[in-house]
């Protein structure tokens, strides 16, 4: 679908994302394949990609994180594979056997999973899961990657004879040890290595009285090493055992090789499949970092980039903790063309640089920075003209090396084209370049390209202003320290301040009105006038924004206000409930009274009855029977207040038997003399101590005396001396 020439890849910086996604991969496979990343060719292969870097991304969020996907390559056992009669290492086969555990656990895994992961699992679901390979290797290899002792009867055998002869060969050398250390024969080390032999360790003069094998001596020469008689026998034979085993390995590992060797297809699937999650892994967590996300993708001509970030700025701004501004660009059918003007250094570049990067690395499978309200669809061609672009091999200026290149967009442009140029109609004669670059722009409009172009020629600037289907933009800079806020503005062309910025950097007044005078004064006059617009839409923006500050703060208060009025309507509401019902107490209440007062003169108790039972009917008559439903919602409400009520209850029992729990720190009881004025524990009354016999008190409380245990009393006033 999307045909891309090395010099756009690097000429957007597509190399450098792609090495940042390298690094994040676990294994070299997957490190190399992601350097070698590339725009996709159809539609429904690059949305497969894309999803499955989203579902990758949002595992690094939910509870079912994707499991270790990590492996050793097996691209040297593949290779041996493929040659007949070739056997492997036993170490080959434990790194086989790995490489299909992690396979068949990420296969089961996403299968499990694919409700969270069903691209991921579409992408497993094209790979065999058998068990077949990790069982033929763990019955011959171990998890240490040695051979198993029962990987064959013979090889059982051999080691078990092995065993008996290491055994006799110790106990032959032990008793050689024993009898030689006796007669002062050895050095103080005793005993040696050599050749993988256990061996004496004699001393020189000793070495004729010694029988056995002499392996070796020291460098000074004062100690000879010498193979007791007794285990030479026992150690040929061990020997010739070694070398049975080692035959008898091989044999097993040839046939092992065999036995793997059909399942080579499926290896070289499951070393692949590994390798694609690794990268799609190395995509993710690029993503994680840039806070890439996939936007709408949409069939309709319209790019919409809402506060995109240029990647590779951003990650080197962060490292520096300074700010990335976001710029937000559209190009759609009505507005396909958008010629920047302004000042070097504002961030013409890096905002041209931004869309070509993100359609291209969006295009390629990689998430991109971007707002989630953002858009746009799929370009069959990035044509890119960026930088100085002299070709030394080809003996070409630059000038020379633009024009073949817009000879190539000639040929290549059409509607489902962006094209991105930098500078566009520089390396000639201002006047004869910039009309070329005229012609140029207009082929480019009527092909109906989309594009963005850089450029600090008027005439552009004039063109893009009569074209319906273009639009002017600007690098927005402070109109009164002609900084640049790297800002892109919509809608108007932008003053290069040539002379501004020249005034700024210290050149005099004098010459920099001279060279105004070199020139055309429609020119100056059209460039200042440029210079004026742009200020006064600065000071515009800077107006807009307080404006919309006020505006956000009114509606806080606004709504602050709100708050206060309904809180005070309710309570008037509740006054007024409130009022209503103490009115109607009060009502009912003059009515008994007038009663009481009536039976109170003629003392009719049937008159008072039939009074009385008139109020309560027409108290009644008021109230409104409930409905059966009414009831039964009644007391509802009143089992869930219950329920309420009783979890509280629960707390509160809760919360003071955990103070009951709490050791309370008693304070010491003052001891009670005669004379102490006191009171009971559960009484109020205070009276004086006038005897004390045996822990119990006499109490008088003046009227009358009591006799309580001091047990119950608590001190209330020291009686006075």
């Amino acid at each position: 679908m999307i045909s891309i020439t090395e010099k756009t890849l690097q000429d957007l910086q597509f190399p450098t994302v792609l090495e940042t996604i390298s690094a994040g991969c676990n294994t070299d496979i997957g490190k190399e394949k992601a350097l070698q990343i590339t725009p996709f060719r159809d539609k429904e292969t690059l949305m497969q990609s894309l999803m499955q870097t989203s579902e990758y991304v949002s595992s690094f969020e939910n509870n079912n994180a994707i499991p270790n996907h990590g492996f050793d390559a097996i691209t040297h056992e593949i290779k041996f594979l493929a040659i007949e009669d070739s056997f492997l290492e036993v170490g080959s086969f434990r790194k086989i056997a790995n490489l299909s555990s992690t396979t068949n656990f990420l296969l089961n895994f996403l299968r499990k999973f694919d409700d969270y992961y069903p691209n991921l699992n579409a992408r497993a679901s094209r790979v065999e899961l058998t068990k077949d390979i990790i069982t033929h290797i763990d019955a011959i290899v171990d998890k240490y990657g040695e051979i198993k002792d029962n990987a064959s009867p013979a090889l059982l055998s051999i080691r078990q004879n092995m065993n008996l002869v290491r055994g006799k060969v110790n106990q032959s050398f032990g008793v050689a040890l024993t009898q030689y250390n006796g007669l002062g024969y050895l050095d103080d080390i005793k005993e040696s290595f050599v050749q993988n032999r256990r061996v004496l360790a004699v001393l020189a003069m000793y070495r004729r009285k010694v029988k056995g094998s002499i392996l070796g001596s020291s460098k000074t020469g004062s100690i000879a090493y010498i193979e007791p008689e007794a285990t030479l026998k026992y150690s040929r034979e061990l020997a010739n055992l070694e070398y049975e085993e080692k035959e008898e390995i091989t044999r097993i590992l040839k046939n092992l090789s065999n036995i793997i060797r059909p399942y080579l297809p499926l290896l070289i699937e499951y070393q692949d499949f590994l390798s694609d999650i690794d990268v799609v892994a190395g995509k993710a967590k690029y993503a994680n970092r840039i806070n890439g996300i996939l936007p709408a993708i949409t069939e309709k001509r319209r790019l919409f980039f809402r506060e995109a970030y240029h990647p590779i700025l951003y990650l080197n701004n962060k490292q520096k903790n300074e700010v990335t501004h976001p710029q937000t660009i559209e190009l759609k059918q009505e507005n396909r063309i958008i010629v920047i003007s302004g000042p070097n250094a504002g961030g013409k570049t890096i905002s041209l640089k931004t869309v070509g990067l993100l359609q291209l690395m969006l295009q390629s499978g990689i998430l991109i920075p971007v707002h989630e309200r953002s858009e746009t669809f799929l370009f069959d061609r990035i044509l890119t003209d960026i930088g100085d672009n002299q070709s030394i091999e080809n003996h070409l200026s630059t000038y020379s090396y633009r024009l073949k290149n817009m000879n190539y967009f000639l040929k290549k442009c059409n509607k489902k084209t962006m094209f991105l140029i930098d500078e566009f109609g520089t390396g000639s004669d201002p006047e004869l370049g910039g009309a070329l670059a005229e012609i140029f722009l207009e082929e480019f409009y009527h092909r109906e390209a989309f594009g963005i172009i850089t450029t600090h020629y008027s005439n552009l600037k004039i063109l893009a202003n009569e074209l319906p289907f273009a639009t002017n933009a600007n690098m927005m800079f402070d109109e009164k320290s002609l900084e640049p806020m790297y800002k892109l503005a919509l809608g108007q062309a932008g003053s290069s301040f040539t002379f501004e910025v020249a005034q700024k950097n210290g050149i005099p007044f004098g010459l920099i009105n001279r060279a105004k005078k070199k020139i055309e004064v429609g020119k100056v006059r059209f460039d200042k006038t440029i210079a004026t617009l742009q200020k006064e839409r600065s000071k515009l923006e800077k107006t807009s924004l307080n404006l919309k500050e006020e505006e956000t703060r009114a509606r806080e208060e606004s709504k602050k206000m709100e708050n206060i009025n309904t809180r005070i309507q309710q309570k008037l509401e509740s006054y007024q409930e409130l009022y209503d019902s103490n009115q109607k107490i009060i009502y009912i209440g003059q009515k008994i009274d007038d009663i009481a007062e009536k039976y109170f003169n003629n003392k009719n108790k049937k008159e008072l009855i039939g009074e009385f039972l008139k109020i309560v009917e027409i108290e009644n008559s008021k109230r409104k029977k409930a409905t059966p439903k009414e009831v039964k919602a009644k007391v509802e409400k009143q089992k869930e207040v219950i329920a309420e009520v009783q979890v509280k209850v629960e707390e509160i029992r809760k919360e003071k038997k955990e103070k009951k729990l709490k050791p309370v720190i008693e304070k010491p009881k003052p001891i009670l003399k005669v004379g102490d004025r006191v009171r009971m524990l559960d009484g109020r009354s205070v009276g004086s101590i006038d005897s004390i016999e045996k822990n119990k008190a006499t109490v008088n409380y003046g009227i009358f005396t009591s006799k309580v245990s001091l047990d119950e009393l608590e001190f209330v006033e020291a009686g006075k001396k």
